[in-house]
Parts: structure tokens; sequence; C-alpha cells
């Protein structure tokens, strides 16, 4: 699925929807705090989506007026979704409060830092949370879209393969790097909590049905257990745990195979983005994002999503594993080159 908004002039809200099944008409579903008011289809053609090859025959552009939508002139509040997959195609809310900028949170563990979500939420016209979770067409939709100027995006985005959507003039991009032994010590628990999900309902984890089904076998507890868990790795559970902040700032595809050279492609795009933090400085990365975003002194300093006593103990006995090291180099090489760059300004 593509979109785009090309104007709401309060009047009249105009854009398109091209959705995935060439044949299919597209629907917008018109709600106004959770309630739904409307489904309108779309019924304006334009060729070029024919032309690029998109749409069988183009008529995927929809006006909305009152007509369509009583009192659509009046509604200070709205969101336009689309029918198909649900997926927010535009917001409209008073522009009072609202920080013109568009701001995207670049995961890098496996848990999202919700609490700089939540607090950042109410200030943006749109948000998006977990854009990685949606297709290739729909994040290059979500990007490319300059219409919303006020927009929160947060994920663990494959780096390389957007970057181009959000150069420095266009999108303030932040990124928050983890301390590898940590994040690897959580990404295994994080496994061994969908081991009985496997088995009711293996699909809900996709390609890592396989992983959480191996980790059953083995007790994290006992170093010997530990270091044959290492050497039996599936495939699966190895992507998961090798080098995944190198993975995600230097291959353009979540399948692609890692090398030596990506660490470095990796180091060059983390100093291109506009601020880099370690959650280790959890404090000062969120005040330094407050303050490119106009935000400081007036909304709260949000926690860092908590570690379990379980994952710290975990990454210490990681942290005496040889193995681990060999596969986490690049990820501890980039972490303690930010670490001492933070070190120098800020105190933890």
């Amino acid at each position: 699925m593509r979109f785009l908004i090309d104007y709401d002039n309060g009047d009249v809200i105009r854009g398109w929807i091209v959705p995935d099944n060439p044949l299919a008409v597209s629907r917008v579903v018109v709600s106004v705090e959770g309630r739904r008011l409307a489904e309108v289809a779309a019924t304006i053609t334009e060729p070029a989506f024919q032309h690029n090859g998109w749409h069988s025959t183009g008529q995927c552009v929809f006006e909305l007026r009152d007509a369509e939508v009583p009192g659509l002139s009046t509604m200070p509040v709205l969101e336009l979704y689309d029918a198909d997959t649900n997926v927010l195609v535009h917001r409209r809310v008073p522009r009072e409060r609202l920080i013109d900028r568009r701001v995207l949170l670049i995961n890098t563990g496996i848990h999202a830092e919700v609490g700089l979500q939540n607090a950042l939420f109410p200030y943006f016209q749109q948000s998006y949370f977990g854009i990685h979770k949606l297709s290739d067409e729909i994040v290059s939709s979500v990007l490319g879209n300059m219409t919303p100027t006020s927009q929160l995006l947060s994920g663990a985005l494959v780096v390389p393969r957007y970057e181009q959507y959000f150069p420095p003039e266009r999108m303030l991009s932040a990124i928050l790097v983890q301390d590898p032994y940590v994040e690897m010590a959580t990404r295994m628990l994080w496994l061994k909590a969908r081991t009985a999900a496997e088995e009711d309902a293996g699909w809900r984890i996709g390609r890592y049905a396989e992983a959480a089904l191996f980790v059953d076998a083995y007790d994290y507890a006992d170093p010997k257990s530990l270091k044959r868990f290492f050497r039996m790795l599936p495939e699966p559970a190895y992507h998961l745990l090798y080098n995944p902040l190198s993975r995600q700032l230097g291959t353009r595809l979540p399948d692609d195979r890692l090398h030596p050279g990506n660490s470095i492609v990796a180091i060059e795009i983390l100093a291109r983005l506009g601020i880099v933090g370690h959650r280790t400085y959890f404090k000062a990365f969120a005040s330094t994002l407050f303050d490119q975003i106009g935000l400081e002194g007036i909304v709260p300093m949000p926690a860092p999503v908590p570690i379990s006593n379980e994952a710290l103990a975990l990454a210490e006995r990681l942290r005496a594993v040889k193995a681990v090291a060999d596969m986490l180099v690049f990820d501890i090489a980039m972490s303690d080159a930010v670490l001492m760059s933070l070190a120098k300004s800020w105190n933890n």
C-alpha cells in the first residue's frame, strides 16, 4: 500500500491510497475519538498510477467534503485510516501545542523506549510507532510524505535502506545505542519468553519460532549450558543476536550477510545521524532531544525502559563467554566509541 495526503484545508481533504491489490478500489475510514463516522471509496482516477504499474485502473484518489462526511469542515480533530490495513493516513488536530518538526527515533533495542514515545506523542500531528513492522511500501510512503510537518516516527528501521528519506534538513533523526551485552541478554530472554507462545501459536513470532523452541532446552544460569547454547545456535537465533546494531546501520536488507566492511558503513551512518546517545547516558539523550525540538523544561523527563535484574545478571555472565565477544565485536566497538564521546561532556 502507498498513500499521500495532498492537502487538508478544513473544507476539503484530498489524497490517494494505492492498495496492494491492483484491482481493488481503495477506501478511507474517517474516525473521531475512536468513533467510526464514515467509509469513503476513492472516486477519482489518476492515470499516473496506471503508467507506474501501481494500479490497474488508477481509481485511487479521494476527496472528502461535508457531503461525504457531515460536519467535516467544523471538526477540529479527526483521523483517516486505510480501510484494508488500518494504517493511519492522516490526523487533523489543533495546532496550538504542536511541534512543527519531523522527528525519527531509531530504536536499537528489542524493546522500544515507550517512555520517550509517550512523552512526545501529544506534541505531534502524526505519530507512527513500530514503523519497521509495516511493509516497505508503507514505510516509504510515510517517510516520503512531506505534507505533515509535525510528525513523530519510531522504529527499528534498517537505516541504509531508508536514509535517503531523512536528511538533516527534512527530519531530525535520533538514535540510542544499547550496551551490547545487556541487549544480547534482553534478546535471549525475549526468545525464552516466547517458547510458550510458539507451542500455542508460533505464527505470532514468525521467523523466530524455531529459535524460541531451541532456547527452551538451555539454562542461561548454567555456564556450561550457556557455552553449548552459542555452539548450537540455529540461523534465526544467530541472526537476532549477532551484532544487531551493526546489522541495522550497515546493511540494506534484514537478511543481508554482515561483513567487517558493513561495520565501517555503520560507523559512517552513525556519524550522520542528528542525535546519537547511549542508554548509559539516557538523561543526556532525552535532554538533548527535548532541547532540539523545543520541549526542554516543558515535558517531564521520562524514565528509560527498565532492565530486569535477570537481564543484568545474564549480561554479566555473557561478558565471560569468548563466543559472545566474537559475536558482538563490531557493536562493542561502536558502543565504546559513543560512550567515550559522551563521557567528555556528560555525567551519567
